[in-house]
């Protein structure tokens, strides 16, 4: 089983509510640092700030581009991308264009995605590809997976969490079977706890997002504590 620093490392820390304030940016980014997760990912207008609040951690931060809905001009998410990339953002995910997508748009998909990607790769920043899974039907989510591999996109990312459904078990299958080894799959949206992650994680996920983190890592803690305590008394 995963230890409990191998999996913080996997876990990408949302702040992403439009509820959740300043308070909440400098209280998760606090949460991020003691569990030395992999990154945290504020709203793009907090880049600045979180940068600064991070300083001095090995915490990535990754800003969320066209986020929640996609549906921005290619050449609007390529200069918030740049934006942020110069504000300290170490990595993007991005919300592909879903209508454009169902639509049948595939070469407007592939350049909205490619003009983010290569803003990165200056950077040094690896892109994340939201296909928002629930509005898609199986056909279409191989098709955004192919897309955003050919795009050069990193990774392929269930969802925005704004949406009812969110990660699950037969999307990341299915993701993981149609992108190349190079791409990671991310599982986000209503990961919530232990049992959940580990599922997704045997399905072939790799990195999640969650506000969830603090019950998703005493979770573990509390498991891997339960199994060792059954195998000595099995001694």
């Amino acid at each position: 089983m995963l230890s409990v620093d191998e999996l913080a490392q996997m876990i990408d820390h949302s702040i992403l509510l439009p509820g959740q304030i300043d308070k909440d940016l400098v209280e998760g980014i606090a949460l991020a640092r003691r569990y030395r997760v992999k990154c945290v990912v504020p709203k793009a207008f907090q880049a600045v700030r979180a940068k600064r609040l991070l300083e001095g951690s090995d915490v990535r931060l990754c800003i969320a581009i066209g986020f929640p809905q996609g549906l921005n001009l290619p050449e609007v998410k390529r200069h918030e991308a740049e934006l942020v990339l110069e504000q300290g953002a170490q990595e993007l995910d991005m919300v592909i264009n879903i209508s454009a997508l169902k639509s049948g748009q595939h070469d407007l998909v592939e350049r909205d995605i490619a003009g983010v990607v290569g803003v990165a790769q200056r950077y040094g920043a690896p892109v994340k590809a939201i296909l928002e899974t629930y509005l898609l039907t199986d056909e279409e989510k191989v098709a955004a997976c192919r897309i955003a591999e050919r795009a050069g996109a990193s990774f392929v990312k269930t969802s925005t969490a704004t949406q009812p459904g969110g990660a699950t078990l037969e999307d990341i299958r299915l993701m993981r079977a149609t992108v190349g080894e190079q791409v990671v799959v991310k599982a986000s949206g209503y990961v919530t706890d232990i049992e959940k992650v580990l599922a997704l994680y045997e399905a072939g996920a790799r990195r999640f997002g969650t506000g969830y983190t603090v019950d998703i890592l005493e979770g573990l803690r509390k498991k891997l504590a339960e199994e060792s305590h059954a195998a000595s008394r099995s001694v």
